[in-house]
């Protein structure tokens, strides 16, 4: 795979900045991710979803896909696209990804979307990993762990 990088590309990887999803640059612990490569592991995590989604369905459950989430300020709704992968039966929202590790970064927007949408349960699932059961985190909104 050849990688073609314009020059401020490269100024900006020399200084640990690299591109993510949008093309913009930003902080990934000085590792080298080329844009072309997040963007594949964004299809991988489409892809993810859409075969969790059939597979819910295909059980009878109820499953909205990439559900927008609303935050309000003071009485008004903020565009600030915020989308749930999957909420299941109206009770529980997943959040899908396909990184080498779960970060609590993570965990917090979950936990956002699921303040945000008064949800109360909500599974962060990790599809990199030998066994899926080790790459589910549940999240509560409210509820003892």
């Amino acid at each position: 795979m050849q990688i073609q990088q314009s020059k401020s590309q490269t100024a900006s990887y020399q200084h640990g900045l690299y591109p993510d999803q949008r093309g913009r640059f930003g902080d990934y612990g000085g590792k080298f991710v080329p844009e072309s490569l997040m963007a594949a592991l964004a299809e991988l995590e489409s892809a993810y979803e859409a075969a969790l989604a059939f597979e819910l369905q295909k059980r009878g459950f109820t499953v909205e896909v990439q559900k927008e989430i609303f935050a309000f300020y003071e009485g008004v709704a903020l565009g600030c696209g915020f989308k749930a992968d999957l909420i299941v039966n109206g009770l529980v929202l997943i959040e899908l990804k396909s990184v080498e590790a779960l970060k609590d970064v993570f965990k917090k927007v979950t936990l956002t979307y699921l303040r945000l949408t008064g949800l109360r349960l909500g599974l962060l699932m990790n599809f990199n990993e030998v066994l899926l059961k080790n790459g589910i985190k549940r999240i509560v909104n409210g509820l003892p762990e």
